[in-house]
This record gives C-alpha cells, structure tokens and sequence, in this order.
C-alpha cells in the first residue's frame, strides 16, 4: 500500500488537489493520477490536480487538468500554492517565489488575499492581430494572447445568452490553435469592470481562471474597451466571484484574490494504479 496526503484547496471555485512530490516519485504518473482524482463521482474530485516538487532549490508547481494533460500556468493554483506552502511552515512570506513551466512567478501575501506577478502578456502567436474562427457556419473574431498558456478573448455581446457548452469545446478545438486554447468569452460592463465565462483547455467549464481573467483584462484594455490597467484595477467578475487585475513595471500584470483550503486527506496510490491496469 503507497498512501499519499493531499490537501484541496480552491481559489474562488477553481479547486485543486495538492500533493508534495520532493522525490519525484509521482510526476511521471500525473496523467493517470489526474484523470483519477479529479473525477467528481470516482475521485477526489477538482478541475485539476498539482504536484509541489523541488528543482534548483525552488518550490515548483507542476499541474496536470482534469483530463491529463500538463499545463504550463495556472493562476488560481499558484495563489493556492502560495497559501499550502504558508501553511505548511515550506515558506515564510509575504514574497513567495514559485517555478512554473512559463516561469518563475513572485506571489504577494496582502491580508486573505495573494497578488502574483503574472509576468508580460505575450500577442507574438498572432502579432497582436486578431483571428477570425469560423465553426459550424458561425464566424468569431477571437484575440489570442498568453498569459503563460494560451488563451483567446471573445467579446460577446450577452453572456447570459450565450451557448456556452456548445461553443467553448469548439473554440478550444480550432484550427488555429493546434495545442489548443483557452478561451475566454468576455462582457464588458463598464471602463473598470468585464465578465468572463471560461472554457479551460483541458477543463471545460470552471467557476474561474486566473490566467483567463489577466488574458481578458489586458486585451479589453489594450482594444480601449476598458481603461489602461495602469490607470488601476479592472475587476474580472467569474462565476465563482471577483479577481482584481492591474498593471506594473515593465507591461507585468498583477493579479490579486483569495484563496482557500477545503480540507485535508490521504489516498492509496497503489489502488488507484492497479484498478487503472484492470
């Protein structure tokens, strides 16, 4: 029997399990552990699954979505890491640094909530252009940008008449990005104030995304749809509640909100590989 603590932790419903990996021991296992745990009915259940490792003397996330695959960055997991390395006595604060696979990323403590250094958005996929998508005879100006991962913001008219599970697996599919994206499907309410409903690659639909929001945030205000985000803080209204993103040094985004520990557990591995070879 190999048992393995987790602890679960979300940022504003964008759950997540965490497990220390210091030896290594389950990274190589993380599209099957993944696909396992984060199943709602057979797992433990969240939209993804991360492994805090240890390379160059630095606290790294390593996170696997829902269905297996490996993504680069994930902004409500990093503020969640940042708060399981506090509790865990692994960092004192209030300035963490974390390694990613996009970077290392520098996470703030302010009160209950984390301020990450997002880092610059890179437009070099599309030279900051737009892309026009056409699916099912509909056709979508997409802006595609990176915060890390890949994301395209669509500007919608109404979400709430938006067929949301129709239209974000076949946006995420398209042509236009061969890895696939997440995409972004944005409101804008007012000069500091957009809502978004993402698609998550690898996800679907989730209650938030960091990365997602930062991605909708500098777009809109980039279009001038939205103030400059240096002017102050755009709030990013998901349906799990609000992210506050602003601008820095450098063209770096920075984005402030919760996060939260659900509760603590431990799991048999071996169990879970040998009902996998079944």
């Amino acid at each position: 029997m190999t048992v393995s603590q987790f602890d679960k932790y979300h940022g504003l419903g964008n759950d997540f399990i965490f497990m220390e990996d210091f030896g290594g021991n389950l990274l190589s296992k993380g599209e099957m552990l993944a696909k396992a745990l984060c199943h709602r009915q057979f797992g433990i259940g969240a939209d993804g699954l991360v492994f805090i490792t240890r390379q160059a003397g630095l606290y790294t996330m390593r996170i696997f979505n829902a269905d297996g695959t490996e993504a680069e960055m994930c902004g409500n997991a990093i503020r969640c890491m940042a708060h399981y390395l506090l509790d865990h006595g692994l960092a004192q604060g209030p300035v963490i640094q974390i390694g990613t696979l996009s970077g290392v990323k520098e996470v703030r403590q302010a009160d209950e909530w984390y301020v990450v250094d997002m880092g610059e958005p890179d437009f070099s996929f599309s030279q900051g252009n737009s892309v026009e998508i056409v699916s099912h005879d509909v056709s979508w100006t997409a802006y595609p940008v990176s915060m890390g991962n890949p994301h395209a913001v669509v500007f919608v008219d109404d979400l709430a008449s938006l067929d949301f599970t129709t239209w974000g697996p076949r946006l995420e599919a398209a042509k236009q990005w061969p890895n696939g994206a997440n995409i972004e499907f944005t409101q804008v309410l007012s000069p500091n104030q957009i809502e978004v409903r993402v698609w998550e690659r690898g996800a679907g639909a989730t209650l938030a995304c960091g990365t997602g929001a930062c991605a909708a945030a500098v777009v809109s205000s980039k279009l001038g749809l939205t103030q400059g985000l240096t002017a102050g803080a755009i709030r990013v209204s998901l349906p799990g509640g609000v992210l506050a993103i602003h601008g820095g040094f450098d063209n770096h985004v920075f984005m402030s909100g919760p996060a939260v520990k659900v509760f603590s557990g431990s799991i048999d591995i071996s169990k879970i590989e040998k009902e996998r070879k079944l």
